[in-house]
Parts: C-alpha cells; structure tokens; sequence
C-alpha cells in the first residue's frame, strides 16, 4: 500500500499522485506543470501509463487535468472517474489546452527551421484530447464507486469550482484498511455562484492543497470582520472600474476561462443593476476568450447541484446570474484584434489567467503602456509566469519578442479567490472527528509546504510533511513515515525570501558593474553595425531606466 507524488510536490502546479493497493494502481489528477514547475518537474509522464487502473480526478483546472491526453497517448487504458459537470468542462478545456500545445509547437518549429534544425512535435493533439474523453465516467457527489480489489471511491464537493471535489478513497490490502483523502483545491467562502466546501470527518491519511497556507486573504476594505459578501466584492470592483473609466482607459482582466471568468461577470452584473458606478450611464463588457463563453454555456447548463442558494434565488425569478445587455462574447480573430483600437472605455476579460498564453497576452501589449488603464489581477499567480511578473511590479515585460513598458495601474481583486486561506485550510483540516494518522501536505511552492507542514504540526499535533517530487512513502510502514521537515515557522516565508534575495543581490553586486563596463565596450566598436547598435541602446535605456525607477524608490529610507 504505497503512494508516490509525481507532482505538485512543494510546486503548486502539476498536480499527480499514485496510489498502489493490492496490485491496483490509481492515479489521482494528472496536471500540467507551469511557469518555474514546468522547467522542474517537466512534462512527459514519469511513469507508465498503460499500469495505471483509474484515474480520479478532482476538478478540470488544466493543473490538475492537463495533461490527461498525454496520459492516453501513453497507453492509459484504464477509466477516468469524475463528476459530470467537470466532465462538461473538461471536454472544452482539454481541447483548448490541445491547440495551445499545437500552436507552441507550430512557433516553436518554425523557429527552429529557421536555425537549420528540426521541427518540434506538441505535447499531444486536439485528436488526442478528443480522444482522451472517451475514457470518462460520471461519479455524482456523494455515491461510492466500488474499483474492485477492496478499493472504493466518493467524491465530495470541494466548493473550489464547478464539479471540484475532494476525493475519499477507501484501500483493503489483505487485513489492513486505511481511508486516505485528497482535498483537491479547497475552496473559498461565499464564492459567487458555487457552494462552499463539505467537510469530512474521518482519514487515516490526509493529502491536502497548501496554496495559501501561509496567508490569510486580504480582504475589501469595506468588508466588516471576516465574511466577504457578493455585495462587497462588487463595490471593490466598482470602485476600480469607475476610477479607470474616469481616465478614460481600459480595465483589461486576466482571467482563468473557467470558473473565476463565470464569477467576475456575476459581479459585474450586480454592479450594473444597481447602479454602483453612478458616474458611468453604460459598462461595455467583452470576455474575449473562445474557451471562457464555452465555459459560461457549461456553467448555465450545470445549475442544480452545484450552485449556491443565492444563485438559485436569481434562477428561480429566470435572472440569468452571469449574463446582461451590455455583455458581449469574442469567438472571432478579428473581432479580438479590432478591441484595441476601440476608443471608448471598457472592461476586457480574457484568458489565460497567468497570461502566459491566449489572447490576454495581445491585449497586455496594447493596455499595459497607457497611464490610463488598469490591468486587474483576480487569481493566483504562479512564480516564472507573465502574470507574476506584472504584479511583482516590473517595469518591463517581454510580449511577442517586444520589450512593453508598465504605466498602467496594476491592482488585485481582494475576496474572490477560489482557493481557502490558511483559515480555512485549518477549518477543513481540524474538521475529522479523529486525528488523521498523517497529514502529505502539496500544492504549495516550496517555501509555503514546507512551512505549512511544520505550522500544522506544531499548532494542531498533527503529524505532517510536505513530500518532494517523486518521493515514495509505504502506507503500512509507519516507522518508514517522514517527519516535518524543521522549518522555523515564526520567520514568514516571505520573509525567508527577501533574506535570499538580499543575498543574490549582493551575491550580483559584481556582475552589475561587468555588464556596464561590456556596454561600454561594445558602444565603442569600430563600424558597428545598425542593427546591434539599436539593440543596444534599447538594453542600456532600459538599464538606466531601471536604475533611475529604484533610485527613486529607494533613495531615501526605506519603508
């Protein structure tokens, strides 16, 4: 009875664990790895598909579920259990992620042709996602699916997104039986439209999310103690949305397609009917995104069972809680293309959400550069991601080979994140009745895991580790168990990692004064040539420009 963490394993992305009992082997999520998790974790499978049983997977977030075709491309014969609405979603999401990794591929080759070399294949294909949903069965919430050799499964709402689940697993390994539960991503609390989480009361091991382990979500200014309603998410988006338009410019939104895409257009649909931008008579709204409107269908034909008592208040007056006039839907190309040369404010929402792909990246290039817009954050932003690299405030970012500088306002979206905050992380965990025997903390970065992992041993006694990628623990073997690594968790992560960065700094003190001194070499070359003499000037301008920005930053004391 073994279990082995091929992904999300002190990553936040990528998620995959194996489970083995009694010769059964049980896969739960196959994600796509992103931004720095990618380059460590890397995409092929780790391990052979065609061994693999089931696979269980928890919700249809491309970090849990992307990378499902290539698991059927491997030679996964087996069955993909799951809810029926998160099959729905999966149907459009793999298929869109397909024809990213086509598209990259097709750039990529093309590329490398240039350079002599050969071409570059795609991860899989639009014809292998397609085909990869033939393996799908629906598992409503709360039936137990009997998968034979003593093993049995229930998927429980995880209130983090349409159909997410956490995830009961029950093993018989001759006399022995243990109960293991994977959270999946926890969800938040009155989220728009879903419900919120379900608890469960019994586990013998406790495989639990730790995104936001070591923050509680800030919340809206006008939010009274620690309840975040419907109305005052929409008066903190109001507010952005009325000083931007004020300026004159856009509020161009990044957005996951599905699920925070559905729940953003409920706000704004609060907002216009009651009026909360008094100075503006109309709010244009295009969600630009052939994925996100697939996904509002979806989410329109999946109602009862999965939304809130709220929502289903609207639905039963026949409101539609997440479209309105003012509403337009972007499919076409060229549609997309002419919203930047439109010259009336308006509110842009598009994916991906860490803009690391999809038509998001075009509309960045064209908004970020002008005082008067607002790019608005409203979802997680993985490390080594275009999205991450905004909102850690840098002055310049790289789009389509074309360096873009960031005049805009950048600003988050407070109280509307899908994943629960270290509160509700130890509300879902603190809920068993009876102490898990072990607590595999994943889906944290790894500064955050591990630091989680000792803060629940120490403030709850629960025994808790954050495991590494491909570690393998023997469930039976409690001697074999690790302990939480010693991690002081009074220091803050963030705070560990400006003391790091502190470090590189100085560690880099050198290498600044290297790369001016070759500048300088390189500006006094005899006969140099047009093109090199542009590059340049563009690199040392972009240098002094830095150097300026945090001179006036950090000129004076620091606060």
């Amino acid at each position: 009875m073994n279990i082995t963490f091929f992904g999300a394993a002190q990553h936040v992305t990528g998620s995959c664990t194996l489970v083995e009992s009694a010769g059964k082997y049980v896969l739960v999520d196959c994600g796509l790895p992103q931004g720095n998790d990618e380059q460590e974790a890397g995409m092929e499978l780790p391990f052979d598909a065609s061994a693999i049983d089931y696979l269980l997977l928890t919700h249809a977030h491309i970090d849990h579920s992307g990378r499902i075709p290539l698991l059927i491309k491997d030679g996964f014969k087996g069955k993909i259990l799951t809810t029926p609405a998160t099959i729905d979603l999966c149907e459009i999401m793999l298929a869109d992620s397909a024809h990213i990794q086509e598209m990259e591929a097709e750039w990529k080759s093309r590329k490398q042709r240039r350079a002599g070399k050969g071409g570059v294949e795609p991860l899989y294909t639009v014809e292998d996602a397609q085909r990869a949903m033939q393996f799908f069965e629906p598992c409503e919430y709360g039936t137990i699916a009997d998968l034979g050799s003593g093993m049995k499964v229930r998927f429980i709402d995880a209130g983090h997104l349409l159909g997410s689940a956490s995830i009961e697993l029950w093993l018989k390994e001759g006399k022995e039986a243990r109960k293991l539960v994977f959270s999946g991503d926890i969800g938040n609390f009155d989220q728009p439209l879903i419900k919120d989480p379900i608890y469960i009361d019994s586990a013998d091991f406790v495989i639990m999310e730790s995104t936001y382990g070591n923050r509680l979500h800030k919340l809206p200014e006008n939010a009274v103690g620690s309840s975040v309603p419907t109305s005052v998410r929409a008066q903190e988006l109001a507010a952005i949305v009325e000083r931007t338009f004020k300026r004159g410019g856009n509020v161009i939104i990044p957005s996951f397609a599905v699920g925070r895409t559905q729940e953003i257009l409920y706000l704004l649909r609060v907002i216009i009917e009651n009026k909360l931008c008094p100075s503006i008579p109309e709010i244009p709204v295009f969600v630009d995104s052939p994925l996100s409107v697939k996904a509002t269908n979806v989410f329109a034909g999946n109602i009862f069972g999965y939304m809130d008592d709220e929502t289903m208040k609207l639905v039963k007056k026949g409101i539609n809680p997440i479209l309105f006039p003012s509403l337009t839907t972007i499919t076409d190309v060229e549609a997309s293309k002419a919203l930047n040369f439109r010259k009336e404010s308006c509110v842009i929402i598009s994916s991906s959400g860490m803009c690391e792909a999809g038509r998001i990246k075009h509309h960045l290039k064209h908004n970020l550069w002008r005082p008067e817009c607002t790019v608005l954050f409203s979802g997680y932003q993985a490390g080594g991601t275009l999205g991450r690299s905004i909102l850690d405030g840098s002055r310049h970012v790289t789009i389509f080979g074309e360096q873009i500088d960031v005049r805009c306002e950048v600003c988050e979206l407070h109280g509307i994140s899908g994943h629960a905050d270290q509160a509700g992380l130890v509300k879902w965990l603190t809920a068993f009745k009876k102490e898990p025997r072990m607590a595999f903390i994943v889906h944290g970065d790894k500064e955050v895991a591990p630091w989680f992992a000792s803060f629940v041993s120490r403030t709850l006694g629960i025994r808790a580790y954050a495991p590494q990628l491909f570690q393998h623990f023997d469930l039976l073997d409690e001697a074999s168990w690790p302990k939480a690594e010693k991690v002081d968790d009074s220091i803050l992560p963030y705070l560990r990692e400006l003391a790091e960065a502190l470090a590189l700094l100085k560690e880099k003190e050198a290498t600044l004064l290297s790369v001016v001194t070759r500048m300088e070499a390189a500006g006094k070359v005899k006969d140099l040539q047009e093109k090199h003499a542009v590059r340049l000037t563009n690199s040392i301008s972009r240098l002094a420009s830095d150097l300026e920005y945090l001179e006036i930053k950090w000129g004076g004391d620091a606060d």
